[in-house]
């Protein structure tokens, strides 16, 4: 698409809200420009729309118009709160009287870093809207967190000013049709662009909108790489959620999430302290978060949101973190976390996946193949944990695996190195519950399913059905 067309589409968009004589608000911004309400100038009639604009560059004046943060940091959700809720009360305070019973108020607001290339500092940001649907109607909040993928300064704040027209767009015309509420949000915007790893959604007027599976689209869409839920259902912005933690990812499908995976965790989390001692040379918050790739929630390219839904809410009742990604292999997933975080980090697996890690096919994409892969991978402050993987005839360890033989000297360094290593012997644990075999069981109505899963997530199967459930 040229840079012209791209233009007039934008500028269409702001000039229909201009139109619009019934939309009336407040843009705030900070970091950026006024780059969304550039576009709104732009098209004209804006004196239509635009009731104030902001800039609040200076962090004393910042303060003393939105308050500070207790994090000392001014592009962070807080932030963008305050300052949707203070323009916005400030705008319905003083003009309900006149322009009240015609106008549905809104204040946009966004705070944003932008950086050229060759830096280490992050281009990213906070964006949202606040928004009457009726005039005097009650407020709704859409709110987005952004990461800028172009490498000159001017190229993110063009991308950053098109995203925010088409958020203003999609808040004021496309809410009765969430499936299409993305690819509108995007429109206009090059592939590579930008990256949206958070979306959330508060109010009466977009109670329609479920944001574990927008935010699901957004991974599905490669507009994200990863989400991550908190216990409580809530989507958290991973770059907060990780700062200043260790970290134990442990993958799996968790079709139902069995007691075996969270024996697993658990020895992860009893080995991972004496870890984070010797690398840290402090005791760290340890965060632990299980995981499951796209490629584990997709049938035939399609992902079924129901059970979907079921896994992340039978993980989260039994208060996990969940992270859902876009990395099948485990060193992209681990380069994707060091992007926030830089303090030790452990995956632990099962041993039966060890010859999954050393099959070569999986690197073909990397100049160095299978030793670039697992270089990325292990290192002073990333470790992998094995668990043993018993059944009735065998137990697997560290100890029982033999990579074909011009791999096994790369196999002994990690081991020798203790950056792979083993979490727990065959004596300490119990058989492996596969997820899988726990379904046969429930599709089969066999009872014996319901000793293979934690209690909590026992009574949530039943109660609600999940996974097929029919039983009584």
């Amino acid at each position: 698409m040229s840079e012209s067309s791209l233009t007039e589409n934008t500028t269409g968009k702001a000039l229909k809200i201009n139109k619009d004589t019934s939309r009336y608000g407040v843009f705030a911004e900070i970091g950026a420009g006024q780059e969304v309400a550039r576009h709104f100038f732009q098209a004209g009639k804006a004196s239509q729309t635009i009731a104030k604009t902001i800039s609040a560059y200076d962090m004393v004046v910042s303060d003393d118009i939105y308050g500070r943060e207790a994090n000392g940091r001014y592009v962070c959700e807080s932030r963008l709160l305050k300052m949707l809720g203070h323009e916005y009360d400030l705008l319905v305070d003083r003009l309900s009287g006149t322009r009240g019973p015609h106008s549905r108020f809104f204040s946009f607001a966004n705070t944003v870093a932008t950086a050229s290339s060759g830096t280490s500092k992050q281009s990213h940001g906070w964006m949202g809207v606040r928004f009457q649907t009726e005039p005097g109607g009650p407020s709704n909040d859409i709110i987005l967190h952004v990461r800028m993928l172009d490498r000159h300064r001017l190229q993110q704040q063009e991308a950053l000013g098109v995203l925010g027209v088409n958020l203003l767009n999609c808040a004021f015309y496309h809410l009765h049709h969430p499936e299409e509420f993305i690819p509108h949000l995007v429109e206009n915007l090059k592939e590579g662009q930008i990256v949206i790893d958070v979306i959330k959604f508060q109010g009466p007027q977009v109670a329609q909108f479920d944001a574990r599976l927008m935010n699901l689209e957004l991974v599905r869409r490669g507009l994200a790489e990863a989400i991550l839920f908190s216990p409580k259902n809530e989507i958290l912005n991973i770059s907060d959620a990780v700062y200043g933690k260790a970290l134990l990812i442990q993958r799996g499908t968790f079709r139902p999430v069995t007691v075996t995976h969270l024996d697993v965790l658990q020895k992860g989390l009893a080995q991972i302290k004496d870890d984070v001692l010797k690398t840290e040379g402090k005791a760290l918050e340890v965060l632990p978060m299980l995981e499951l790739t796209m490629h584990n929630l997709q049938s035939d390219g399609h992902i079924n949101e129901k059970d979907f839904l079921a896994r992340v809410e039978t993980l989260t009742s039994l208060g996990q973190h969940v992270l859902i990604s876009n990395f099948f292999l485990f060193y992209g997933l681990k380069r994707f976390l060091r992007r926030y975080n830089p303090h030790f980090m452990a995956l632990v697996v099962g041993a039966s996946h060890l010859n999954k890690l050393f099959t070569e096919e999986h690197y073909n994409n990397l100049e160095g193949g299978l030793l670039e892969g697992l270089g990325k991978l292990l290192e002073q402050k990333t470790k992998l944990y094995i668990y043993p993987h018993k059944t009735p005839t065998l137990c697997l360890t560290t100890k029982s695996f033999f990579p074909p033989p011009h791999l096994r000297h790369i196999y002994s360094y990690f081991i020798e190195n203790k950056q792979i290593v083993d979490i727990s012997g065959c004596d300490e644990t119990g058989e492996y519950l596969h997820s899988i075999e726990v379904m046969k069981m429930i599709e089969k109505n066999d009872p014996q399913w319901e000793q293979c899963v934690p209690e909590a997530v026992r009574k949530l199967i039943k109660e609600k059905k999940l996974f097929g459930y029919n039983g009584g």
